[in-house]
């Protein structure tokens, strides 16, 4: 696939972060499992990597300072203005935690969290425009927030980002250009985890990386199964960090 060359417009899932406790433990299990390499990145909130493929940026890595803080991954929308949309991440009930700040001459993010609860990261794009690869294996494939209000979350994130919300495959998804780019599920039992975004990855194989997972240190949550975007597993990493791996088309 082509790398990106134009800022993504906004509404757009971008980029994909992940605060651990064990930077150097995270880097071996994912550069094993989805082909990363690694180059430093920018050193505001402390130690951070980005992961690459092929020299191409696809996601971040950094160390978690915060205690009991869970191991989680972060998806980031593109914003035309980080320090407006925040703003209306407040009006529109949503709570705003770090920033909006500038990340060196990368670009100017924030990480909010909506109504519900649910974090998640603005970036405006300026050295950094957010990830450099279209859907393949070892990129990100699919970002979807499972919410117990799935209505209420797509007036808030239709609002925040400004784009339409229209439902899709049993599910809402955010339209930006005219195509879904995230989804929105309603999800009643969260089994004592908060609404949150979930970050999927993109393999050739699901079965496959599932049991790559487990051989690497991690779990299998649940087995590989058909969803409506295509055969995935939920994951966790040997950290902690849930994730997602999605076939990617061939």
């Amino acid at each position: 696939m082509p790398a990106v060359e134009l800022r993504l417009a906004q509404g757009t899932p971008c980029w994909v972060s992940l605060l651990t406790h064990d930077l150097p433990g995270a880097r071996a299990f994912y550069g094993e499992l989805l082909g990363w390499t690694y180059s430093p990145g920018p050193a505001q909130l402390g130690v951070y990597v980005r992961a690459e493929l092929d020299g191409a940026p696809v996601a971040g890595l950094g160390v978690s300072t915060a205690t009991g803080f869970p191991v989680q991954w972060t998806t980031y929308f593109a914003v035309d203005d980080a320090d407006r949309t925040a703003q209306l991440v407040r009006e529109c009930g949503g709570t705003v935690a770090v920033g909006p700040l500038q990340a060196e001459r990368a670009g100017r993010m924030a990480i909010v969290a909506d109504v519900s609860g649910a974090v998640f990261g603005l970036w405006q794009g300026e050295e950094h425009l957010g990830r450099e690869t279209g859907v393949e294996p070892g990129g990100p494939a699919w970002a979807e927030l499972l919410t117990p209000d799935a209505d209420g979350a797509a007036s808030f994130y239709a609002t925040v980002l400004d784009r339409p919300v229209r439902p899709t495959d049993g599910e809402s998804a955010l339209f930006v250009q005219g195509r879904p780019v995230a989804g929105i599920r309603h999800h009643a039992d969260l089994r004592g985890h908060p609404p949150r975004w979930r970050t999927h990855f993109a393999v050739r194989d699901a079965a496959l990386a599932a049991r790559r997972t487990v051989e690497l240190g991690g779990r299998i949550l649940v087995d590989p199964h058909d969803t409506a975007h295509g055969r995935a597993a939920r994951l966790a990493d040997p950290q902690g960090g849930h994730f997602s791996v999605l076939e990617a088309a061939a």
